[in-house]
C-alpha cells in the first residue's frame, strides 16, 4: 500500500535547486543596515530544503520505519536474522528503486531521496539502512550507470520488485587495497568461468543477483579487473556468515565460487575497467554510509533526550544541569554540521559536480559522530542506557561499522589530504 501512496508522486526526477543569485552593490553605510528580513522568490534555498517528493519520501519511510521495521528489531538483533518481511516491505513500499526510472519498476526519484531513505531507516534500525542503502547506492547505480541496455531491462525490473542484490568486492587478502583482489575470470567460449572468494559481503545470505568483480588477466593488474552479474543458481556458495558487534541482523558473508559458469552478455561494463566501476562507485556508497551513521546518530539523541527532562536527581531534572546542557548542546550541534557535510556531497553528485572530497568528508565526520552521540546516549541514560531493554547499546554497537567499511576512517583522511595538497600546491 505505501508502494502506491508516493510511487506515481516520486516518479517525476526532484526539481532543481533555484539559481543563485546575488543582491546588487549598493552605496550604503553599514549603519543603514538593519535586522528585518529580506525574502526573495529567487533566493537560494538551504541546505536543507527538500523538494515536496523528497518529503513525502522521507514522510513515508519515517512511517514505515516506525510501524514495521521498529516492532522487530530487537528480535532481529538477538537472532542476526532479516526478517524476511522487512524485506518485502521495503520491496512493497517502493525502496529498492529509489532512483531506478519509472519503466523500470523503480520510483524515479532524486539521489537525495535515496539519502533520506538510509537515514530515516537509520533512525530506527542500521541494520535495515545498510541493506536498503547497499542495494540502492552501490548495485542499482552500477547497473544504471555502467550496465547494458539488456542488463539493465533484465535486472533493474527484478532489483526494483523482489531480488536482494549485493556488491562482491572484498576479499582475504583486498580490504583497503582492493585491487590486490585474486578472484579470477577465464573466457570459455560464451562463457566466463569465476574462481574465488569474496569476503565481508552484505546482503549476500538473502541476495539473488551478485556484481561480481574478478580479474581476467592478472598480467595487466588493476586494468584486468572487470565485474559480472551473477545470479544466485549460476552456484554462488555462502562459505560462512560473520558473527558480527553490530548491525547483527544484515548478513555479512564469506562467498565461494568454484567454476561458476557466467554468461559473456553479464559483463557489466567494459572487460578490465572494473577498477574504474569500484572506484566510482565507492565515492556514492560512501555518502550512503554517511546517511546511515547520521541517521544513527540521531536515533540515539532522539531516544536518550526525554529521559533527560523525566529523570530527576536532587530535585532537578537532570536536563536542567549545566554541565548536562552542554553535553546534548554540543551533541546536537555535531549532527546538524554532519547533516549539512551529508546534504551538501548528496547535492553536488545529483547535480553532476564534483564530490569525492565532500564525500569522504561527510563519512568521516559522521562515522565519528555517530560514536559520540550513542555513547553519551548511554551515558546520560545511566544504567538504563546499559541495558537490553532500550536501543541505546545497540546503536552504540551499531556505530563502530561507520569508521571501517566502505572505506575506513584512514582511507577518507587520505582521500581529503590528497585533494587539499593537490588544491594548495597549484
Amino acid at each position: 500500500m505505501l508502494r502506491s501512496v508516493f510511487a506515481s508522486a516520486l516518479r517525476a526526477q526532484a526539481k532543481p535547486l533555484a539559481a543563485a543569485s546575488r543582491l546588487p552593490r549598493t552605496r550604503m553605510s553599514v549603519r543603514q543596515f538593519n535586522s528585518t528580513p529580506v525574502f526573495r522568490d529567487d533566493a537560494t534555498p538551504s541546505l536543507l530544503t527538500l523538494s515536496e517528493e523528497e518529503e513525502m519520501m522521507r514522510d513515508v519511510v519515517a512511517r514505515f520505519a516506525r510501524d514495521v521495521v521498529q516492532p522487530k528489531v530487537s528480535e532481529m538483533d538477538e537472532s542476526e536474522q532479516m526478517d524476511p518481511a522487512v524485506i518485502r516491505g521495503l520491496f512493497d513500499s517502493g525502496l529498492m528503486g529509489v532512483e531506478t526510472p519509472a519503466e523500470l519498476g523503480g520510483a524515479e526519484a532524486s539521489f537525495l531521496s535515496a539519502i533520506l531513505v538510509i537515514e530515516e531507516l537509520a533512525k530506527v534500525d542500521p541494520s535495515v539502512s545498510v541493506l536498503c542503502d547497499v542495494h540502492n547506492t552501490l548495485v542499482n547505480t552500477v547497473f544504471r550507470t555502467y550496465g547494458s541496455d539488456h542488463l539493465k531491462t533484465k535486472y533493474l525490473p527484478q532489483l526494483s520488485a523482489d531480488k536482494l542484490g549485493c556488491f562482491c568486492l572484498s576479499e582475504a587478502a583486498s580490504g583497503s587495497d582492493a585491487f590486490a583482489l585474486q578472484t579470477r575470470a577465464t573466457r570459455d567460449g560464451d562463457h566466463y568461468v569465476l574462481n574465488g572468494s569474496k569476503m565481508w559481503i552484505t546482503n549476500s545470505a538473502e541476495a539473488e543477483v551478485f556484481l561480481v568483480f574478478a580479474n581476467v588477466d592478472p598480467s595487466k593488474g588493476y586494468k584486468g579487473i572487470t565485474c559480472f552479474v551473477v545470479e544466485r543458481d549460476m552456484g554462488v556458495k555462502i562459505a560462512k556468515k560473520e558473527k558480527k558487534l553490530g548491525i547483527r541482523a544484515s548478513s555479512t558473508c564469506q562467498l565461494a565460487f568454484d567454476d561458476v559458469r557466467v554468461p559473456v552478455e553479464n559483463v557489466l561494463g567494459e572487460v578490465g575497467k572494473g577498477y574504474k566501476i569500484a572506484i566510482e562507485i565507492l565515492n556514492e556508497g560512501r555518502i550512503g554510509i554517511a546517511a546511515q551513521m547520521l541517521g544513527l546518530a540521531q536515533g540515539a539523541f532522539d531516544n536518550a533526550m526525554p529521559y533527560l527532562f523525566q529523570r530527576k536527581q536532587f530535585n532537578t531534572r537532570i536536563g536542567d544541569f549545566q554541565g548536562m546542557q552542554h553535553q546534548y548542546a554540543q551533541i546536537a550541534t555535531e549532527i546538524e554540521a554532519a547533516r549539512l557535510l551529508t546534504y551538501n556531497a548528496a547535492r553536488l553528485k545529483g547535480e553532476g559536480k564534483p564530490f569525492t572530497k565532500q564525500a569522504a568528508m561527510a563519512k568521516l565526520y559522521a562515522s565519528q559522530v555517530a560514536e559520540r552521540a550513542s555513547s553519551r546516549a548511554v551515558e546520560w541514560m545511566g544504567g538504563l542506557g546499559f541495558t537490553r531493554e532500550l536501543p541505546l547499546e545497540k546503536f552504540y554497537r551499531d556505530c563502530k561499522i561507520g569508521a571501517i567499511y566502505e572505506g575506513t576512517s584512514n582511507i577518507q583522511l587520505q582521500t581529503i589530504a590528497k585533494f587539499l595538497t593537490k588544491e594548495y600546491q597549484e
